[in-house]
C-alpha cells in the first residue's frame, strides 16, 4: 500500500513539472515586446502642447499604434482576433483569444488591457481593475489603460480613487476624452500640468 501511494505522488509530481514546465516554454516563444519607450516619450511630449483636440487625437492614433504592435505575428493574430470579437459582441471569443495572448505573452501590456475593456463591458469591474493594474505595471505611461483603470474605479463607486487615477492620466495627455469626469480642480488642456 505503501508503494501505491508513493508511486502516486512521484506521478502526480511528474505531471506538475511537466505542466509547469510546458506554460513556461509556452511563454518563453513569445519574444519581448519591442521596446517603444522612446517612441512612446516623443509621443507624450508631444499630445502635451498639442494645439487643439483633433492634433492630440492623431498622436493618440499613434499611441495606439505602438501599444497594438504585439510581441510577433502569432501575439498580433490573437490581439487582432481578440479586438475583432470584441467589436462584434462576442464577448466570450474575446476574452478567450485575450487568455491566450496572456498566456503566450505574459509581459504584453495590451493583452491585460485588452481583456480588461471586455471584462469592463459586462460590468466585471474587479477582475478588470486586476488586468488594468497588470497592464500598467508593465507600461507606465499607458494612458488608455490608465484612463480605463479610473472608470473601472468610477463603476466600483471608488470615485475618490478614481480622481487621482483620472489626474494622473491627465497629466499625461491634457487632452484624454476621459477628463469629462474630473470634479473639482482638474487640470484643462489650456493650463500647464
Amino acid at each position: 500500500m505503501r508503494i501505491h501511494a508513493i508511486l502516486y505522488l512521484v506521478k502526480n509530481l511528474t505531471l506538475s513539472a511537466f505542466l509547469v514546465g510546458f506554460a513556461s516554454f509556452a511563454a518563453a516563444d513569445c519574444p519581448a515586446p519591442t521596446d517603444h519607450r522612446a517612441s512612446m516619450k516623443r509621443l507624450l511630449d508631444a499630445v502635451k502642447i498639442a494645439p487643439n483636440e483633433t492634433a492630440a487625437a492623431r498622436i493618440s492614433n499613434d499611441m495606439w499604434a505602438l501599444w497594438a504592435d504585439a510581441p510577433d505575428d502569432r501575439a498580433q493574430q490573437m490581439l487582432d482576433d481578440g479586438m475583432a470579437r470584441r467589436s462584434s459582441f462576442d464577448f466570450d471569443g474575446a476574452i478567450k483569444a485575450f487568455e491566450q495572448l496572456i498566456a503566450y505573452c505574459p509581459d504584453y501590456a495590451e493583452g491585460y488591457n485588452q481583456r480588461a475593456f471586455v471584462l469592463f463591458l459586462r460590468e466585471d469591474y474587479e477582475p478588470a481593475l486586476t488586468d488594468l493594474d497588470r497592464a500598467i505595471d508593465r507600461s507606465p505611461t499607458h494612458i488608455a489603460a490608465i484612463a480605463g483603470k479610473a472608470l473601472t474605479l468610477i463603476g466600483l463607486k471608488r470615485d475618490a480613487d478614481a480622481q487621482k487615477v483620472l489626474r494622473k492620466a491627465s497629466a499625461l495627455n491634457p487632452w484624454l476624452k476621459e477628463r469629462q469626469f474630473l470634479t473639482g480642480d482638474a487640470p484643462t488642456a489650456e493650463t500647464d500640468l
